[in-house]
C-alpha cells in the first residue's frame, strides 16, 4: 500500500487532483513560487553569510601575507621561514612592487600592486582566473577582477605612469584572490623590469599556520617570521583577519532583508495552502459524506485530503528548487562580482533543506481542513452539501443594497461575507502581499538612497588636482594616487593658492572648495585613522548626517558610527588628533554616515591644522555650463602650474546595491504572484458556489459586464481592506530591518535613507492591494461572464 492508499482511496485521490484542476494548478504554482523564492533567498544567505570564508577556504587562502626587503634577506632565508614551526603551508617568494597606471581614455585607477607569478595556480592562495589567461610574457597583466569594467577588459591597455616613455600593459585576464594578496599580476621579468627608485622590488611570501584564528595568534605567527629573518628585513604583514572583517562587514548587511522575505514567503504559503484545501473542503462536504457512506474511514479522509495538496504541491516544489536554481545563477554571479569571492554556486544542502521543509509546511497546512474533513458526521454532510449556511452574510447584503451603487456591485460587495473563513485568508494573502510590495519599494528607495549617499565627493561637477598622496576624481570615479616624489612618474604638486585663484578668476565657477585626505592618529585608537580635511565651505560635499550637523568651523570634527562606537564617544565630545607634528583638540559635532575605513575616518577642518593644504578642489559650476568645456579651459591654465582638471563623469551605482534591488524586485514578484493565485483560487470556489445564482441573474437580464462587475467587487472591498493593513506593516518592517542591515553594516542611518515613503507613495501602495485582488479574480470573472444561462441553471 503506498502513503495515500491504493485502491478505492488511489482513484479518490486521483480524481480530487484531477477534477478540481484549478486548485491543483494553483498549489502547485503557490508552491513553486515559494519554493523558487526560498531557494534564491537561501542560497544568498549562504553567500553573503561569511562569503570571504568560503572563497578564502576554497582557495587555501595565506592567513599572514608577507612582504620581505630583499637587500636584507636572502632566498635561502625565505626558504627556510616556510618550515618554521605552525607553517602548514607557504608559496613564494614573489617579486612585488607598485604601479601608478593610466588607462587608454586617460583615466587614472587606483595605484595597483603588482606581483610576479609565473601561473594562477600555487599551494597557498590558488587564484581563480576568472576570465583570459595567464600573463606568459612581457607587456601582459592580469587583473583582480574587482577592476573589471566597460572601459577595462580583456584586450585593453594600460600605461605604467603618466611619463611619456612609460611601458604598456595588455590585460590579457582577470582573476580573483579571496586574500587580496594583490591588484595585478605579470610574469616575474616584468615586475622587475617596472621597479624603480621611488618602487623598489620587494619579496612577497604567503603562509598558512595552524593557528591563525584569533588577532593574538596571528601576532604570535608574525613574531616567529621576525625571529627568523636578519632585523628589519620584514617590512610588513597583512593579516586574512583584516580583509575577512571588511568582506564580512558588507555581506552581513543583506541578510536581514533575506530573512524578511524568507519569512514572508512562508507565511503566503501557509496561508494559500491552507486557503486551497479549506475551500476544497468547504465545497465537498456532500462528497465528503458520500465517502463515508460508502465506508471511507475518518483517517482516509483525511489522507485523501492531505493527498489532494501534496501531490501537486510535490510538482510545484521540483519545478521551484530548479526555478530557483535557474534564477540564482545570475544573482549569484553578480555577487561574485561584488564580494570579489570565487565561483558561487546553490549550496547542495539547500537544494535538499528547502524541499523538505516547503514538504513538510504543505502538509501541516492541509492537515487542519482536512481534519475537519474527517470528523464531518455522515448524515450532516450530505445534508449540507455545498450550499452555506441559512441566513449567512444576509445583514451585509441587506446593507449593501441601501448603497447608491448598481445592483450587480452591491451583491458582489456583499458576498464575501457568506464565506468568513475563506474570505479572512484571501484578506491575509492580499494583506501579506502588499506587506511585500511597501517593504520592497521602501528597501530599493533606502538603498538607491545609500548609493547618493556614499562618496559625496564625487557629486563635484569638476575636480581640479594640485597634488598629494590621495586624491579622489578621476573619470571614473575612485581614487587618484599620485607621488609627488615619484620625479617623471607623476605630475608635479602645484601651488593651491595659486591653482584657487585660477578657479576664483575662471569664467562658469558657482562654488568650490579645497580637500586633503591623509593618515591621522587619535588618542584612544591604534593605528592611523583616515582624515579629510576641508577648506571653504564643503557643504556640497558633506556626507548625509545621522545626528549633529557639519562642520562650520575650525575646531570642529565630524566622524561615523564606527568612530564613535571604537572610541565610546558621543557628540559634545572632544577627541585630541595629531597631523604629522600638530596636535589639535577637536570637539565632535556630528555623526556621519560614512562607511569607509572600516569606520575609522575623520572631517575636520583644512585650517585645524598648519601643515595641511589642498589636495584637490571640488568645484560646482554655473547652470547651463558644460563641466567638460570648463575643465578643457581650467586645464589650460592650471597644468603649466603642475596641476590637472578633470570633468567627472556621473557616480554608478554600487555593484551591491544594484544586486540587492535585484533580488528585492525578483522576490516580491514572487510573493505578490503568490497572493493573486491564492486569491485566484477562492474567487474560482466562490463563482462555482454561486453558479446557479448567476443563471438566475443571467437569466433576469445581467449583462456579461455586469456579470464581471459583479465578481470583481466581490474582492474589491478585500482588497481595500487588505491594503489598509498591508501598508503600515510593511512600513513598520521596513522601520525594522533597514536599521539592523545599518548595525550589521556597523552604522546607524541617517533620515534621507529611513524616511524614503511619502503620502502619495503610501496611498499608491495601497491601492496595491487591490490590484492584487482585482488582478487574481479577472480569469474567474471571465469565466463567469462567458458562462451559458441555460448552463449555469441547470448546475445545482
Amino acid at each position: 500500500m503506498s502513503l495515500f492508499g491504493t485502491g478505492a482511496l488511489g482513484r479518490v485521490v486521483r480524481s480530487g487532483v484531477g477534477r478540481r484542476r484549478v486548485q491543483t494548478v494553483v498549489i502547485a504554482v503557490a508552491t513553486m513560487m515559494a519554493v523558487a523564492a526560498a531557494v534564491i533567498a537561501g542560497s544568498l544567505i549562504v553567500v553573503s553569510n561569511a562569503p570571504f570564508d568560503h572563497a578564502f577556504a576554497k582557495q587555501h587562502g595565506p592567513h599572514v601575507t608577507a612582504q620581505f626587503d630583499p637587500a636584507k634577506v636572502s632566498a635561502a632565508q625565505l626558504e627556510a621561514t616556510k618550515r618554521l614551526p605552525g607553517v602548514t603551508a607557504s608559496a613564494g617568494p614573489y617579486p612585488s612592487t607598485t604601479i601608478s597606471p593610466v588607462d587608454s581614455e586617460g583615466g587614472h585607477p587606483p595605484a595597483l600592486s603588482l606581483v610576479g607569478r609565473s601561473g594562477p595556480h600555487s599551494d597557498v592562495d590558488d587564484l581563480d582566473l576568472r576570465s583570459g589567461r595567464w600573463a606568459t610574457k612581457p607587456g601582459e597583466v592580469v587583473l583582480s577582477a574587482s577592476f573589471k569594467s566597460p572601459l577595462l577588459e580583456v584586450g585593453s591597455t594600460l600605461k605604467t605612469s603618466d611619463a611619456a616613455d612609460s611601458p604598456t600593459l595588455k590585460v590579457v585576464g582577470f582573476a580573483v584572490s579571496a586574500g587580496r594578496t594583490a591588484d595585478a599580476w605579470a610574469t616575474p621579468g616584468q615586475v622587475g623590469a617596472l621597479a624603480s627608485k621611488d618602487t623598489p622590488v620587494t619579496r612577497q611570501m604567503l603562509y598558512r599556520f595552524d593557528s591563525a584564528g584569533t588577532k593574538a595568534q596571528i601576532s604570535a605567527d608574525r613574531e616567529k617570521l621576525i625571529a627568523a629573518v636578519p632585523s628589519g628585513a620584514l617590512l610588513g604583514t597583512q593579516s586574512y583577519l583584516d580583509t575577512k572583517r571588511a568582506a564580512d562587514t558588507g555581506a552581513a548587511a543583506t541578510i536581514p532583508f533575506m530573512v524578511a522575505f524568507g519569512v514572508l514567503g512562508i507565511v503566503m504559503s501557509v496561508i494559500i495552502i491552507s486557503s486551497v484545501i479549506s475551500g476544497a473542503v468547504g465545497t465537498s462536504l456532500r462528497r465528503i459524506g458520500i465517502l463515508k457512506a460508502i465506508g471511507f474511514t475518518p483517517r482516509e479522509v483525511v489522507r485523501a485530503y492531505v493527498a489532494q495538496a501534496l501531490i501537486p504541491a510535490g510538482a510545484g516544489i521540483a519545478l521551484g528548487v530548479v526555478l530557483g536554481n535557474v534564477l540564482a545563477v545570475p544573482l549569484l554571479e553578480d555577487t561574485e562580482q561584488v564580494y570579489g569571492t570565487a565561483s558561487l554556486t546553490v549550496a547542495w544542502w539547500v537544494d535538499v533543506v528547502v524541499p523538505a521543509v516547503a514538504l513538510l509546511v504543505v502538509g501541516l497546512a492541509a492537515l487542519v481542513p482536512a481534519l475537519r474533513a474527517g470528523r464531518l458526521r455522515t448524515v450532516e454532510a450530505i445534508a449540507i452539501g455545498r450550499a452555506p449556511r441559512t441566513g449567512r452574510g444576509q445583514w451585509a447584503h441587506r446593507a449593501a443594497g441601501r448603497l447608491p451603487l448598481p445592483r450587480a456591485v452591491t451583491y458582489g460587495l456583499a458576498s464575501p461575507f457568506a464565506h468568513p473563513v475563506r474570505t479572512a485568508a484571501m484578506l491575509l494573502a492580499v494583506a501579506f502581499g502588499t506587506v511585500a510590495a511597501t517593504f520592497a519599494v521602501g528597501l530599493t528607495s533606502s538603498l538607491n538612497a545609500v548609493g547618493s549617499a556614499s562618496d559625496p565627493e564625487d557629486r563635484a561637477a569638476v575636480t581640479a588636482v594640485v597634488g598629494g598622496p590621495t586624491v579622489p576624481g578621476g573619470a571614473g570615479g575612485g581614487v587618484r594616487h599620485m607621488n609627488p616624489a615619484a620625479g617623471s612618474d607623476s605630475p608635479p604638486s602645484a601651488d593651491p593658492a595659486k591653482v584657487r585663484a585660477a578657479i576664483e578668476a575662471q569664467a562658469g565657477t558657482a562654488s568650490y572648495y579645497g580637500m586633503a585626505k591623509d593618515d591621522v592618529t587619535v588618542a584612544g585608537i591604534s593605528g592611523s585613522v583616515q582624515a579629510t580635511l576641508y577648506q571653504g565651505d564643503s557643504r556640497p560635499g558633506s556626507y548625509e548626517m545621522i545626528s549633529g550637523h557639519w562642520i562650520t568651523g575650525a575646531g570642529q570634527v565630524v566622524v561615523p558610527t564606527g568612530f564613535l562606537d571604537r572610541t565610546a564617544t558621543k557628540i559634545g565630545d572632544k577627541v585630541r588628533v595629531t597631523f604629522g607634528k600638530d596636535t589639535q583638540t577637536l570637539k565632535i559635532v556630528g555623526e556621519a554616515f560614512d562607511t569607509s575605513n572600516d569606520g575609522l575616518s575623520i572631517h575636520a577642518d583644512l585650517a585645524d591644522f598648519a601643515g595641511a593644504k589642498p589636495q584637490v578642489f571640488q568645484i560646482e559650476v554655473k547652470p547651463g555650463v558644460s563641466p567638460a568645456a570648463y575643465a578643457e579651459k581650467l586645464h589650460a591654465v592650471v597644468e603649466p602650474m603642475g596641476g590637472d582638471v578633470i570633468a567627472n563623469s556621473p557616480s554608478q551605482q554600487e555593484g551591491m546595491i544594484i544586486v540587492l534591488d535585484a533580488i528585492a524586485v525578483l522576490l516580491t514578484l514572487m510573493l505578490v504572484s503568490v497572493a493573486g493565485l491564492g486569491v485566484l483560487n477562492s474567487v474560482v470556489l466562490d463563482t462555482r458556489e454561486r453558479v446557479h445564482d448567476l443563471g438566475v441573474c443571467k437569466a433576469l437580464g445581467m449583462s456579461p459586464r455586469q456579470t464581471v462587475s459583479l465578481v470583481l467587487a466581490s474582492v474589491a472591498g478585500i482588497g481595500v481592506l487588505g491594503g489598509l493593513i498591508g501598508v503600515p506593516l510593511g512600513f513598520a518592517l521596513h522601520g525594522f530591518v533597514l536599521p539592523v542591515m545599518g548595525h550589521a553594516a556597523g552604522t546607524n542611518l541617517p533620515p534621507s535613507i529611513l524616511d524614503v515613503y511619502d503620502a502619495p507613495q503610501l496611498v499608491l501602495l495601497g491601492l496595491a492591494g487591490v490590484a492584487i485582488a482585482v488582478l487574481g479574480a479577472l480569469l474567474p470573472a471571465g469565466w463567469a461572464a462567458k458562462a451559458r444561462t441555460a448552463t449555469a441553471l441547470r448546475t445545482e
